[in-house]
């Protein structure tokens, strides 16, 4: 099984960070109006789109990739190579 950090954003400009081994689903999931287990991306208005995501062996891996974007330096690199406003 192999996972993903993904990172998505809104019309709006605003970023979500997270990490999944199912990608297509958690993508559908923040974009159903019905599905509960997503509050940061239903109190901000999508519909949110993939921008980037990177693959890895082991959901540890994808874990501290996932903190390391989450972070200061980590939200920069997303702006700055994702062109992303804010």
């Amino acid at each position: 099984m192999s996972f993903s950090v993904y990172v998505l954003l809104n019309p709006q400009g605003r970023i979500y960070i997270g990490q999944t081994s199912q990608l297509a689903v958690r993508l559908a999931q923040h974009n159903d109006p019905e599905y509960r287990g997503t509050l940061h991306t239903k109190r901000h208005p999508g519909p949110w789109k993939l921008a980037h995501h990177e693959p890895f062996q082991t959901r540890a891996e994808a874990m501290r990739r996932e903190r390391e974007l989450k972070s200061r330096r980590g939200r920069q690199w997303i702006r700055q190579h994702l062109e992303v406003g804010c």
